[in-house]
């Protein structure tokens, strides 16, 4: 299984963030992807490769032009307005506003910024494009013949929708590499969000859908981030009826639970027969980590990655959430060699 992966993602660096009322040391740094890298490394699981460049035609096929224009420009026009700080909103727009364009950044970083977990910095578009290029590069090992592929992405990218990001997240890597392999000829592509957090970018993208089917395992949304959305009720609109599987679970779920709907999981994906399967790979359902509340061990996910092996689909995986650093790495690559040994 080839690794892509980008040292562009150290550009995405912050010190802190604003968590539950307060700065706390921030969780999503850029030493999870060094430890990732390594672990891999030591598993012996394949070579590391640099990504491809892409052009900006897949991200565009994704998601809202405007939204793209400016993710890659507010950094400049902040840095004019208020200096080469980290760029947060100064307000969010209230419920039935007109959504008529400003010409102040920090009211734009309103309009499509969805938390305080994301601040935009003077690298980030160049990581977010390079977690894209990850992504597609794997997909196109995926397409050249490999039974799977490993798109080490960083920043993370199933929080961001078609034209808003947060969650850590600026482009939706995974959600890109579908739609581009739907571009590149697959019938049927589906995505399996392991993650702890609910993919809810990835399900305003293909919500209304028959092509693309989505399925998320995640913390229920009355309790979870990114909440208001990952109900079990959603299950897609007009042509997309049907193709949004959402398993919400509560905080101490155990692997025994979890375990039940990712064999629910895998029934739905082998039911629709994809060509293709992306993987939105978060290993933060680890009982330590530090921002999430599910109970699962490190040797479980060998048995996630098992069993998605087991459907013996051209599978891309891509990296999203997990914040326990220490075992970031082994959980990952737990994942990947018990997908590679259910492939073998």
């Amino acid at each position: 299984m080839k690794t892509v992966y980008s040292d562009h993602h150290k550009l995405q660096s912050v010190e802190t963030e604003f968590y539950r009322g307060k700065w706390v040391e921030a969780f999503e740094i850029p030493r999870r992807a060094q430890l990732v890298l390594d672990a891999v490394r030591r598993a012996d699981l394949g070579p590391i490769v640099e990504p491809k460049s892409f052009d900006l035609a897949p991200v565009l096929a994704v998601h809202d032009p405007d939204f793209v224009r400016f993710l890659e420009n507010v950094w400049a026009e902040w840095v004019a307005e208020v200096g080469p700080i980290p760029a947060y909103p100064n307000v969010w727009p209230p419920r039935r506003t007109r959504m008529i364009p400003t010409i102040r950044p920090g009211a734009e970083l309103g309009r499509y910024a969805v938390d305080m977990s994301s601040p935009i910095l003077e690298g980030t578009w160049r990581a977010a494009r390079a977690a894209v290029d990850c992504a597609l590069t794997g997909a196109d090992f995926i397409n050249a013949g490999d039974p799977s592929a490993f798109a080490l992405c960083r920043p993370p990218g199933h929080h961001s929708g078609r034209d808003y990001y947060g969650g850590y997240c600026f482009l939706n890597n995974a959600a890109i590499a579908a739609q581009y392999f739907r571009d590149t000829g697959a019938r049927r592509v589906a995505i399996l969000d392991v993650d702890y957090h609910h993919g809810n970018g990835t399900q305003d993208i293909f919500y209304d859908r028959g092509d693309i089917l989505t399925v998320s395992i995640h913390g229920d949304p009355v309790q979870e981030y990114p909440y208001y959305i990952g109900f079990a009720d959603e299950t897609g609109h007009g042509a997309g009826e049907g193709f949004n599987l959402n398993l919400p679970l509560s905080w101490g779920t155990d692997f025994s639970i979890w375990r039940t709907a990712l064999d629910q999981a895998i029934d739905r994906i082998a039911a629709f027969a994809p060509d293709r399967l992306v993987v939105s790979l978060g290993v933060d359902a680890f009982e330590e980590d530090p921002i999430s509340h599910f109970k699962l061990k490190g040797p479980d996910f060998v048995e996630i990655g098992r069993a998605i092996g087991a459907l013996k689909i051209p599978a891309l995986f891509v990296m999203e959430g997990g914040y326990a650093i220490e075992a970031i790495g082994t959980n990952v690559a737990n994942v990947l060699a018990g997908h590679s040994s259910a492939r073998a």
